[in-house]
């Protein structure tokens, strides 16, 4: 793979993308295979690719000696002394993963004081790696070639494409998307959707659900906002991480920016 084009790296944005890189090569080599899965306690899928994924990225990223927050450890909450820590999603779409949809993703967030200062988000069945660094902007590795990306400069909701999830959409989301004046929403699998927003594929993301945790959103946080874009909660609050508690409270909202004060006004007539 080529240098991506970011002059003042920090040494830990190699470290990062190689880990996504290796972990996104294992998690092919079984998801083109015949695999298994399970269902953890929480009534969520896993499969042994969610596991080989998360032990090659903690074992890449542990040269760095931060701590590492990740959806498939036990966090034992030492982190929360911590300055600078990794939130992990080792498999972003497992249910995608299982049915074979190709939607999935590997996701590594550098957090310093609460704050996102590296995303990157890679997608094992299209060779493609979504990458920023605080401050130097957002970049797609596709084709081979890294280009920078950039939100769209659509302003009127109604003309907003938007995605959302294809397994965990709400009736009252529905609703909303409709209230809004929405008529063109695609359900995509994984952190693709604000993959999409990012590279002015798509304007909006919207939901609701306080089931969205640190690790579904910390790379694609940095992403977005490199991009121009912004992601706040349902109720326009900024998003921080390497909380006690790592559930996002008031759902999520990623746009292009232009259109976020609107969407967040009139989810707040409904409340």
């Amino acid at each position: 793979m080529k240098d991506i084009p970011i002059i003042d790296k920090i040494p830990e944005l190699e470290i990062a993308i190689k880990a996504v890189e290796d972990a996104g090569k294992a998690i092919l080599e079984i998801y083109q295979g015949n695999f298994e899965s399970f269902t953890k306690s929480d009534d969520s899928p896993i499969t042994e690719a969610d596991i080989k994924s998360n032990n090659i990225i903690k074992e890449i990223l542990s040269q760095t000696k931060y701590p590492i927050l990740s959806e498939e450890d036990k966090d034992d909450l030492s982190r929360l002394s911590k300055d600078m820590i990794w939130i992990v999603d080792p498999l972003d779409g497992t249910s995608d993963f299982i049915d074979k949809t190709g939607e999935f993703t590997v996701m590594i967030g550098l957090i310093k004081n609460k704050k996102p200062i590296l995303g990157i988000i890679g997608w094992p069945t299209e060779k493609t790696i979504f990458v920023a660094q605080k401050g130097s902007g957002a970049f797609r590795y596709s084709n081979g070639e890294w280009k920078k990306i950039t939100v769209t400069k659509v302003a009127d909701i109604s003309k907003c494409r938007t995605v959302g999830s294809r397994h965990h959409l709400s009736d009252k989301e529905k609703a909303f998307i409709k209230k809004l004046g929405i008529e063109d929403f695609t359900s995509i699998g994984s952190s693709l959707k604000v993959g999409k927003i990012s590279s002015g594929e798509a304007e909006a993301y919207i939901t609701t659900t306080n089931k969205m945790k640190e690790w579904d959103s910390a790379a694609s946080y940095c992403i977005i906002s490199e991009a121009g874009g912004k992601m706040t909660d349902m109720l326009g609050n900024d998003i921080t991480y390497n909380n006690k508690e790592v559930n996002h409270q008031n759902g999520i909202l990623v746009t292009n920016g232009l259109i976020h004060d609107k969407i967040i006004d009139e989810f707040k007539k409904l409340e």
